[in-house]
């Protein structure tokens, strides 16, 4: 059942007034490719806006504390923690970004979390265009949630 639709099919923000007060913390994971020359001005610190990984971190926290101001059906809520982590991998080549976001509420925290990574992976690639435009924002997903009554959630 898709609880963000009325009887007559109209979306309206569920009531969550009901539910307890529940510790819940989400991680959702994505990544920004890029060519191994673009990659190495992020690892050398040779990026002509600066510290990108750095900006980018207080992004994805800044977007966190935002989602209920972007995804219109989402609950504003009281964030808890906000972790970042951005990883150089010249394998991919590109980044690796990883939020884990916790709050104590009465809903999930996997919106907040998605939106970390996102607003962490636009700004990469805000702060890099100039070198490349042709970089690739992608595997935007959750990696696990827990809280709530339907438990933890690990991806496959």
């Amino acid at each position: 059942m898709l609880t963000h639709f009325d009887g007559k099919g109209d979306a309206h923000m569920v009531d969550v007034s009901a539910k307890p007060a529940t510790a819940r913390l989400a991680t959702a994971e994505g990544f920004v490719r890029m060519t191994p020359a673009t990659l190495a001005l992020i690892t050398e610190g040779q990026a002509k806006k600066g510290d990108v990984l750095g900006v980018a971190r207080l992004a994805g926290i800044m977007g966190a504390k935002r989602t209920a101001d972007l995804i219109p059906l989402c609950h504003p809520l009281p964030i808890t923690k906000v972790t970042m982590d951005l990883i150089p991998d010249p394998a991919l080549p590109g980044i690796r970004i990883t939020a884990m976001v916790g709050t104590t509420g009465q809903t999930g925290v996997e919106m907040e979390a998605l939106t970390a990574v996102s607003v962490a992976a636009l700004t990469i690639y805000d702060m890099l265009k100039a070198a490349e435009r042709g970089m690739e924002i992608g595997a935007i997903r959750v990696t696990m949630k827990e809280g709530g009554a339907s438990g933890r959630y690990d991806a496959p």
